[in-house]
């Protein structure tokens, strides 16, 4: 009412009291602060916005046009302008003239806005941007999101719970910039933002996944139903997701009308043979009371029921339910090759000795698969496409239950479409593939598409029954690759002795033949899957295989037998050369060169017996004897070089986020220089320096793994390397960035012993004092206590070695042996500790002789025999555990 006076005097008479804490004190405190607010006088503007504020709304904008047209220049001229002010009402008559439909007046205003915001107020621009071309500030935030996921970059594969959770708030985001989009009402940027959307949930689709992206999947279906866009095949993908979301939900009739909508939307007809197939299966769930006459929809019910199974069920119910389904399409020939595996169907031989009984099992098994082979040629090839998906539905389903001989049943039937047709489609279009597949982001013909489908399908089919066969091995008591073991007699007068079985050798024989065509065959299954996949320059399924491999084969590898697949592992070396994992690509590629040179490394000719009297002192010592590499192997220890090479050369490939482990790393280089001295090739002037200009050679750490490799490979009756500076290796290796912690410490323990072997005190201490400072408990406890060990126990027969005669020095290197002993009580190593027990009793004999040194000796002493104790603990338990 205009009296602050008198307002002012009412609430000092109601601030006196106690007023209570309700509303009414709010009200007052509101009050007193309006009181003590500044009032501008004469402002005109103030009072201007005040009351034209009710039309700052869609649609009654434009009234606002003629007064705001002439307070803007009024303040523009005005001598103390306020800069702020005057952009906030520049950005409003824009907003004006946009609302009213007066593009061109908004055109010429902008440009003089423009001017002035950037001039005087440019945190203000951004604002102006909007409003000139929302559509262009929409597009910016779309790729802000997709710059903010590109970060993550590899992390992304981990499926770690802070990558889902950044990712789902770039989601949340982009859901608030689509509805931005829409109010703009330009087409062209709801699909913008719908495709960034769509990039950027495509990781989320996993199956434990699918929740959190079905919510913006439904928002982009929709917007571009409503927009009727021409992005067809976008439209009708992110209909098939969701149709596979809505079925894991058990919404079927939702699962349905999406697939509705993706069939109308596939004009190519490039998802058609799938799509059909995944409404018809659907449908078929809806029919509980009607009774089906096709033995494919039979098969594809119960296929749908055995899925549906809950980890209560039992596994007779689940394998009730898929028998059933290869029954109904293979209704004589599924039940044999079943049966197979069913040790009552052998005929009875365990009478006869467990030789015979093997010899049965392994000929039933061979009799019953084959009945297998005939089965296309009775049935004929009709349907064929869809009793492959129904084939791996049941390979699959069986996979993921564990019912192990249905699995194997499954994958043999549809593998047969494999070797008898696809196989003679392969040879016809060997040359024509990759170029269709290259042609695959433009157009391709329907047809097409679906062979690539069912290829892709029988190499993960290839990968289920190698594994499945794999399994059957190890029932066997058979790794894959392993031959089989004789049996072993177990009764008490012949204990750990073959059984003498006279007569039995033809029967055995098969046994052991069949057991190799097993291994045989899980291979095939690996190489086919790999050659799939380079037909359809899929990089995932030959990487995959290469994966499979290497797991499989470890045992292999670590006994030293790599040379028994050496055919397989380069095969997939062709394969995955120019695509897949740069660190599998390199692990390949060492076990590869390793096995083509293993078996021409010459064996060491036995040392002359050390009993023998020495010589006399005038006699010159024995050169060590050289061996000769047999000429047969040099091409291969070549082949074996060019491998290593390829793989030193990787760092710097394609790749570039995909650099090489060092362990990684390491190994080939120790491979390939054991190949060069096989060949007797130096590395001329230390493989690595810096008068080279390799690629090699700009990583000091490849330097430093070369010089060590080259002092442990002289010395073993070969050609001897002419070796680099130890002491250069040393300091470059201080020196060295080191990633991985474990390869930094086990080379500064090597390096360590070297410098021990050419008795140079000084480096001996510097490596061991730096090992020594490295003592963490991080991962590979064991490993990193055992390198402790060694180094401490290194440190202290070097300070031994140079005694000179000083007490204090043989006390340090007697606490050298007890913290090496320490170190292999903790590694649980129990040859350490004893190594370690026997350097200090040797260092603490002198002190035994007085009273007081004994006093000083009795608590090393126990923390020795401690570190015994609980490394041989440790033994034990390793054996029992085995």
């Amino acid at each position: 009412m205009g009296f602050p006076e008198m307002s002012s005097h009412c609430l000092q008479m109601f601030f006196k009291g106690k007023p209570p804490v309700n509303q009414f004190l709010g009200r007052a405190y509101l009050c007193q602060s309006q009181l003590y607010t500044p009032v501008s006088t004469d402002n005109l503007v103030i009072i201007y916005w005040k009351f034209v504020r009710p039309f700052l709304k869609p649609g009654f904008r434009h009234f606002l046009i003629p007064s705001l047209s002439q307070i803007v220049p009024a303040l523009k001229h005005r001598s103390k302008e306020d800069k702020d002010w005057t952009a906030e009402l520049m950005l409003e008559l824009m907003d004006c003239f946009l609302d009213a439909s007066k593009i061109e007046e908004a055109i010429e205003f902008s440009s003089t806005a423009a001017a002035f915001i950037k001039e005087n107020v440019p945190g203000k621009y951004k604002q102006l941007f909007s409003l000139m071309d929302p559509g262009k500030e929409i597009e910016l935030d779309c790729l802000e999101c997709d710059c903010e996921v590109q970060k993550l970059g590899p992390k992304i594969e981990t499926y770690g719970k802070s990558v889902v959770e950044a990712q789902r708030k770039v989601i949340q985001k982009l859901e608030l910039i689509l509805n931005r989009a829409i109010r703009v009402r330009n087409p062209n940027i709801i699909q913008a933002v719908c495709a960034t959307l769509w990039n950027i949930c495509l990781p989320l689709l996993q199956h434990n996944l699918q929740q959190h992206v079905r919510k913006p999947l439904l928002s982009i279906a929709e917007v571009l139903e409503k927009i009727d866009s021409m992005l067809t095949l976008f439209r009708c993908q992110v209909h098939m997701e969701l149709a596979r979301i809505e079925e894991k939900s058990d919404r079927i009739e939702a699962a349905m009308e999406h697939l509705q909508k993706a069939i109308y939307l596939d004009n190519s007809g490039q998802y058609h043979e799938y799509l059909k197939m995944a409404f018809h299966r659907l449908n078929l769930s809806t029919m509980l009371y009607k009774s089906l006459e096709r033995l494919e929809d039979q098969a594809s019910l119960m296929i749908e029921q055995a899925k549906k199974g809950t980890s209560k069920d039992s596994v007779r119910k689940k394998r009730s339910l898929l028998v059933n389904a290869g029954l109904a399409l293979a209704p004589e020939a599924f039940q044999i090759v079943l049966d197979s595996e069913n040790e009552a169907k052998v005929a009875s031989s365990k009478t006869k000795g467990q030789i015979s009984y093997l010899c049965a099992k392994a000929e039933h098994h061979t009799r019953n698969v084959e009945k297998a082979d005939g089965h296309l040629k009775r049935i004929g090839h009709e349907n064929e496409k869809e009793r492959i998906r129904l084939w791996s539905e049941i390979a699959k389903t069986a996979r993921k239950q564990s019912v192990w001989d249905v699995c194997r049943a499954a994958c043999r039937f549809c593998l047969l479409y494999d070797d008898c047709q696809m196989t003679k489609a392969s040879k016809r279009k060997k040359g024509k593939l990759c170029t269709y597949v290259c042609y695959y982001s433009t157009r391709l013909s329907s047809r097409l598409m679906q062979r690539i489908d069912l290829l892709r399908t029988l190499a993960e089919i290839r990968f289920i029954n190698a594994e499945a066969t794999i399994h059957l091995l190890r029932t066997e008591g058979v790794e894959l690759n392993n031959h089989a073991v004789f049996p072993v007699e177990t009764s008490l007068q012949s204990a750990g002795h073959c059984m003498p079985q006279t007569g039995h050798e033809s029967e055995w024989n098969t046994y052991r033949y069949w057991i190799d065509h097993l291994s045989k065959y899980a291979m095939e299954n690996f190489l086919r899957a790999a050659k799939i996949g380079e037909e359809l320059n899929e990089s995932w399924i030959v990487h995959n295989t290469v994966v499979y491999v290497l797991n499989h084969n470890k045992h292999l590898i670590a006994s030293k037998r790599q040379r028994e697949i050496v055919e397989p592992l380069h095969i997939l070396f062709n394969a995955i050369r120019n695509t897949g994992s740069t660190a599998i690509l390199v692990t390949l590629c060492n076990a590869l060169a390793r096995g083509l040179i293993l078996p021409w490394i010459p064996k060491p000719i036995p040392k002359p017996d050390e009993k023998k009297a020495p010589p006399k002192v005038y006699e010159k010592s024995v050169s060590v004897p050289t061996l000769s590499v047999d000429p047969a192997g040099i091409h291969d220890i070549k082949a074996a070089i060019e491998v290593c090479e390829f793989a030193m050369h990787l760092p710097n490939g394609s790749v570039p986020d995909e650099l090489v482990p060092i362990a990684m790393r390491q190994q080939v280089i120790a491979t390939w220089v054991k190949a060069r001295q096989l060949v007797q090739h130096q590395i001329g002037r230390w493989h690595g320096s810096d008068e080279e200009t390799n690629d090699e050679g700009s990583s000091p750490m490849a330097k430093v793994f070369t010089g060590l490799e080259m002092y442990s490979c002289n010395g073993l009756g070969l050609m001897d390397f002419s070796l680099p500076n130890l002491a250069q290796l040393v300091k470059m290796a201080l020196e060295c960035n080191w990633p991985d912690s474990l390869v930094q410490l086990q080379t500064l323990t090597r390096l360590t012993h070297f410098a021990h072997t050419i008795h140079d005190h000084e480096l001996v201490m510097m490596c061991s004092q730096k090992i020594l400072e490295m003592d963490d408990n991080l991962n590979d406890y064991t490993l990193r206590q055992e390198m402790l060990s060694i180094a401490a126990c290194t440190q202290g027969k070097s300070i031994m070695e140079n005694l000179a005669g000083k007490k204090h020095l043989r006390v340090a290197a007697s606490k050298s042996f007890v913290e090496s002993a320490r170190y292999a009580g903790e590694a649980g190593n129990i040859a350490l500790a004893m190594i370690a027990a026997r350097h200090f009793w040797n260092a603490c004999l002198p002190f035994i002789g007085s009273s007081a040194d004994r006093q000083q000796l009795k608590m090393p002493t126990e923390i020795i025999l401690k570190s015994i104790i609980k490394a041989s603990e440790a033994k034990t338990k390793q054996v029992i555990n085995k």
